[in-house]
């Protein structure tokens, strides 16, 4: 075997350091609502705003053209997906779907997981009361995934984390709302309570009301063709 190139290994990681930190940082702008769905993303002004050069934003528009978060156009460039009324309903049959099948599968918790997920419900509530709303969607979308993750459907809960990522510039905007942001909170710690009670019936139809909720919410949204940044209430 030829010796190992010390010197090429300690350039790539760097490089893949660079795109994965640039990826999370796109990630966040849309989170956040400073980049909104159909917004064309500027690869001089990406590389200006996180500090590094064009070559690891190009790569990284690349990987998140690859998860369905941006979209390329010949001769126009990249930009934040936008959904289409009838994707969006799709995203939404998915979900439900899927994530009906993973909590039915659903083995009762051990308490440190219980504990664990109740700890995100509780994370989830503290930035909500300081209005931290980026911090509070990835909370959420931790809070979700920990639950799910308790299944053996790794293959499905792949999927389902696929989806969300395509919904992402859409899921920091129904935040806004002060009634829409409690409604969620109640339903989270009621999830809690059917989880640790083994009762995935009750969590099923939890989550069906809580997706409900966010997707009537977003209905609105879309049929006004509101996709500017809300005041918070």
């Amino acid at each position: 075997m030829p010796p190992r190139n010390s010197s090429a290994t300690d350039t790539r990681a760097p490089a893949s350091q660079a795109v994965a930190r640039v990826i999370d940082g796109i990630k966040q702008m849309i989170t956040a609502g400073d980049l909104l769905p159909g917004q064309q993303l500027r690869q001089e002004h990406m590389a200006a705003a996180l500090g590094v050069s064009r070559l690891p934003v190009r790569e990284a528009l690349r990987q998140l053209v690859a998860d369905g978060l941006v979209v390329h156009v010949h001769h126009v460039g990249f930009a934040v997906a936008r959904l289409s009324r009838s994707e969006f309903d799709q995203v939404y049959l998915m979900r439900r779907l899927l994530e009906t099948e993973v909590i039915r599968s659903l083995p009762r918790p051990t308490p440190a997981q219980l504990a664990e997920i109740e700890a995100l419900a509780e994370e989830v509530e503290r930035a909500a009361a300081d209005l931290d709303l980026p911090r509070m969607r990835t909370l959420n979308s931790r809070f979700h995934m920990a639950i799910f993750g308790l299944s053996d459907l790794s293959l499905v809960v792949g999927e389902i984390k696929r989806i969300w990522t395509w919904a992402l510039p859409y899921h920091s905007v129904y935040l806004y709302d002060g009634a829409g942001r409690a409604r969620i909170l109640a339903e989270h710690k009621e999830m809690v309570i059917a989880l640790g009670a083994g009762d995935t019936q009750r969590l099923a139809d939890l989550m069906d009301a809580h997706r409900a909720g966010s997707e009537a919410q977003l209905n609105l949204m879309l049929e006004a063709g509101a996709v500017a940044r809300p005041p918070v209430s």
